[in-house]
């Protein structure tokens, strides 16, 4: 079993595009369409590859969750490189600047940014095969020392 796809309600579906562009430059629009939800029209879109893809509908209002708030909802969705500097500098390239750094860690290198809609996405490079070292929560493996 795999994560196929997350639906996005956004304001702006081709600041979306401009974004999700240079994280992903192989992906393309799969599929799209206009309908309506709950009486309300929008466009929607489909943007991935054969296997995995964001659902993005223009239908959005308002604004997203404040992230360094406590309220109940998405916080934020990860996504696996093989080279994190890469994404990095096309991002940068794109315009956007990285919303907060990592933690410090021998087995992966991380990064945030916030895409268009608000939505906070991770960026991990995994440093290790092994799934222990991978997973390993390093502030835990501390206290156990000590």
């Amino acid at each position: 079993m795999y994560l196929e796809h997350v639906n996005l309600v956004v304001a702006d579906i081709d600041a979306m595009l401009h974004f999700y562009r240079a994280v992903f430059p192989h992906w393309r629009i799969r599929d799209e369409g206009h309908g309506s939800w709950y009486g309300k029209p929008r466009k929607w879109l489909h943007f991935g590859d054969d296997y995995h893809y964001l659902a993005l509908s223009d239908h959005g209002e308002g604004e997203n969750r404040d992230l360094a708030g406590h309220s109940v909802g998405f916080a934020h969705f990860a996504y696996v490189t093989n080279n994190l500097d890469a994404v990095i500098a096309r991002l940068q390239d794109a315009g956007y600047a990285i919303a907060k750094p990592g933690a410090e860690d021998p087995y992966r290198k991380n990064i945030y940014f916030v895409d268009p809609a608000g939505f906070e996405v991770e960026f991990v490079e995994y440093l290790s095969d092994l799934p222990a070292e991978r997973n390993l929560n390093l502030e835990k493996a501390r206290k156990e020392v000590l």
